[in-house]
C-alpha cells in the first residue's frame, strides 16, 4: 500500500470546569464545560452565563505524514 500524508479526528475528551476556546462556527468563542456524558456536552457561556446542550462536536485534529491509506483493519 501507498503512504499518504492523513489528517486524523478524535473525539476531544472534555471534562467539567474546563475552560474552552472555540475558533470557528456558530459556537465560536468562549465556553466553560459544565456537563458530560458519553454523548453530549453542556456549555455555560462566561458573559451571559447562559448554559447550552449539544451533540459532542469538537474533535482533535492532526496530520500525520507517510501514513498507510486506507488502513487495514
Amino acid at each position: 500500500m501507498a503512504e499518504h500524508t492523513v489528517t486524523l479526528f478524535k473525539p476531544y475528551s472534555f471534562y467539567e470546569g474546563q475552560k474552552i476556546n472555540i475558533e470557528g462556527g456558530p459556537r465560536k468563542g468562549d465556553w466553560e464545560v459544565v456537563g458530560v456524558t458519553d454523548r453530549k456536552v453542556k456549555l455555560r457561556c462566561p458573559i451571559s452565563n447562559r448554559e447550552f446542550e449539544w451533540n459532542r462536536f469538537c474533535y482533535f485534529t492532526e496530520e500525520r505524514s507517510e501514513m498507510q491509506w486506507p488502513q487495514e483493519d
